[in-house]
């Protein structure tokens, strides 16, 4: 997987990411500064259903899938956000998601994560949003 190289790179990776598209650049900036970018092989666990997380990922380039009990209930990809809920809440994690293919990430810790709420309050505001957008989904999929 190639690397970002330059940090402006990581910023342009991490504003084609749907949850951060209306930060400004400052706070894209500050979420580049925090973030480790990292390459895993396909087959990695990202998160184990039932084990509090501790790290935060942004899939910039790559797949995964998302399990719960065993079941396959979504697939992930670019841009998509993995463990946000685990660090908010400081619950364990709702599924287990495993890297289908070879992946490059942005991993951010739990207090790294924190810090960065506190300093964009518009990041906090669009995950809540985000957030709420899958609780509804997921709502229309046991109703129908």
């Amino acid at each position: 997987m190639p690397s970002f190289g330059r940090r402006d790179q990581k910023v342009e990776a991490l504003r084609a990411v749907p949850l951060f598209a209306k930060l400004s650049k400052r706070e894209l900036g500050e979420i580049a500064r925090r973030a480790d970018e990292v390459g895993l092989d396909a087959g990695e666990t990202l998160t184990v259903e039932g084990m509090v997380g501790r790290q935060l990922y942004f899939l910039a380039r790559g797949t995964a899938v998302v399990r719960r009990s065993g079941r396959k209930i979504a697939e992930l990809g670019d841009g998509d956000v993995i463990g946000e809920m685990s660090l908010l809440d400081g619950e364990p994690a709702s599924a287990t998601v495993t890297l289908t293919s070879p992946a490059t990430l942005l991993v951010m810790t739990r207090s790294d994560f924190s810090a960065l709420l506190d300093a964009a309050p518009g990041l906090a505001r669009k995950l809540l949003v985000t957030m709420a957008r899958r609780l509804r989904e997921a709502d229309n999929r046991i109703v129908c």
